[in-house]
């Protein structure tokens, strides 16, 4: 994969964490860690666009009748 040099500018505290992650061997430099970083958001972002798309496909009615039906059944009507 071709790389690209870019220059960003990240809050000290934050680096320093970087900095920690690199002394620690979880990554070989910073830019490993941020590409790391900048892959673990692409993906959440992608999961959470996946999601939204299935949660719009619900109809809330169905929903509702449904869990209702589960609580009925989860749930023994009291002794009389």
């Amino acid at each position: 994969m071709v790389a690209a040099k870019v220059a960003v500018t990240i809050e000290e505290d934050l680096l320093r964490e970087v900095d920690r992650w690199v002394a620690a061997g979880d990554y070989p430099n910073r830019s490993r860690a941020v590409q790391a970083g900048l892959r673990a958001l692409k993906d959440s972002r992608g999961r959470r666009r996946r999601l939204l798309r299935e949660l719009a496909k619900l109809d809330p009615r169905e929903e509702q009748a449904l869990s209702e039906e589960m609580l009925r059944a989860a749930v023994p009507p009291p002794p009389y």
